[in-house]
């Protein structure tokens, strides 16, 4: 991944509730861990009293992860997705609602006042596959209270995302065993 440059903000950090700013994450790329990073933010910051809403699109299974922050009342997850999606071009009409509304939610939970931290795990992939628009994306940075800390999540994050976030990871596959045969496994991959 080439090199992009951050925005720089003029706010006073000081000044915001809880004595910071928020920033914008997104962690991306075609390498193991981004959901694992998000939802190990969402731990920290539940840790330290922060409410936290997570937003999982492509995904509607309960998984380990999922069925663990149960357990974590600052923490707030809806699932929006469809695991049935196969990819660009073979999307029903209802997976693409399902997204809509997704967004939708995620929205009015970035502007309730309610979450010090919303996680968006895999929205880039609905907007690779055409569930949601990049324009839809870069609208909630621009709605994005200065406080909250917001994080995205998925493979093929758009440029234009990457441009205007404040910290972008790259999960970068060296080796893995899926490439031997081994199946996704129970409290490992999900």
């Amino acid at each position: 991944m080439e090199q992009v440059r951050s925005r720089v903000s003029s706010e006073d950090p000081s000044v915001l509730r809880g004595g910071r700013r928020g920033f914008v994450h997104v962690y991306t790329g075609e390498g193991k861990g981004k959901t694992s990073a998000a939802l190990g933010l969402a731990l920290r910051a539940s840790g330290h009293g922060k409410r936290v809403f997570i937003g999982q699109f492509m995904k509607g299974a309960a998984s380990g992860e999922i069925r663990a922050l149960e357990a974590f009342p600052l923490v707030h997850v809806e699932q929006f997705g469809d695991p049935a999606c196969l990819g660009p071009g073979h999307m029903t009409p209802g997976q693409a609602d399902g997204a809509r509304d997704g967004l939708a939610r995620s929205r009015d939970a970035l502007r309730a006042g309610k979450y010090d931290v919303v996680i968006l795990d895999e929205i880039d992939v609905a907007i690779w596959y055409d569930l949601l628009t990049q324009s839809d994306c870069l609208a909630l940075l621009d709605e994005r209270p200065a406080n909250v800390e917001l994080v995205l999540t998925g493979r093929w994050a758009p440029r234009a995302l990457l441009e205007r976030a404040d910290l972008v990871t790259e999960m970068r596959e060296i080796k893995h065993y899926y490439r031997q045969g081994t199946p996704a496994r129970a409290g490992i991959e999900f």
